[in-house]
């Protein structure tokens, strides 16, 4: 799967378009690195067939190969049909349906700020649950660097990993969900596969994003509760006609 990614990106110049599509088991494994950039000290990961053996993919290589890579004008593409699979590829911004389909862009390191003060007044306040609540929301949303110590350094956030290339990645579900494994038809496929392919079918290919996010998720939320997601490497026109 590695030399795959490595092949995809290899050569990537301006005007280039790629597509990488999983569809398997995903997950999280402790960050064990001393300059760890996961607050909560987990990386997401995507699960190979020999994971015994070579170990997870962590969501930091993943970034390393399939973002940080490309040069600027280059379009990638991905859809992670995976458990946890929201922020798999470190994309700085993450857009999402709510109850009436509308889309909702969240910047992470304004959220990630807001969590924080949120989380400091509620247990000022006495009230230990919601500061909880809030300072887990904080660790969602940002990526902090620990000190010698151990400790988070709270005066040094990690550079946000935004991309020169325009990266576009799907996600099945948020980090928090699972991603359903499914039986339709007679053939086993990941859920949110069969939801995408579905909502090109029903609705053709001149969709907006919106469109497209709201379309997948009416197909999934039928049978399953994972809620699809988008993330970018940069801010995204979501009325602009999706484009491969």
């Amino acid at each position: 799967m590695i030399r795959a990614m490595r092949w995809l990106v290899q050569g990537a110049r301006a005007g280039d378009s790629l597509f990488f599509h999983y569809s398997g088991h995903g997950g999280s494994v402790e960050d064990k690195s001393p300059e760890t950039d996961e607050v909560d000290g987990m990386d997401e990961t995507i699960v190979p067939v020999d994971f015994r053996s070579a170990g997870q993919i962590v969501d930091d290589e993943i970034h390393s190969i399939l973002v940080a890579s490309l040069p600027e004008g280059v379009r990638l593409t991905a859809i992670m049909d995976c458990c946890h699979s929201e922020t798999v590829f470190d994309l700085p911004f993450t857009y999402t349906i709510d109850g009436r389909l509308k889309v909702k862009e969240i910047d992470n390191r304004k959220m990630a700020i807001k969590n924080a003060i949120s989380a400091g007044f509620g247990f000022l306040k006495g009230n230990k649950a919601k500061a909880i609540s809030d300072g887990k929301n904080a660790i969602q949303y940002a990526l902090k660097r620990k000190k010698a110590d151990g400790s988070y350094d709270r005066e040094k956030v990690v550079q946000i990993k935004k991309s020169l290339a325009e990266v576009i990645q799907f996600s099945g579900c948020r980090d928090e969900q699972t991603s359903a494994d499914a039986k339709i038809n007679g053939q086993h496929t990941g859920a949110c596969s069969y939801a995408f392919i579905n909502a090109f079918k029903q609705h053709g290919k001149n969709q907006t994003y919106t469109e497209l996010l709201a379309h997948v998720r009416e197909i999934l939320k039928s049978k399953y509760s994972q809620v699809p997601q988008m993330s970018t490497g940069v801010k995204m026109d979501m009325n602009a006609t999706f484009i491969i």
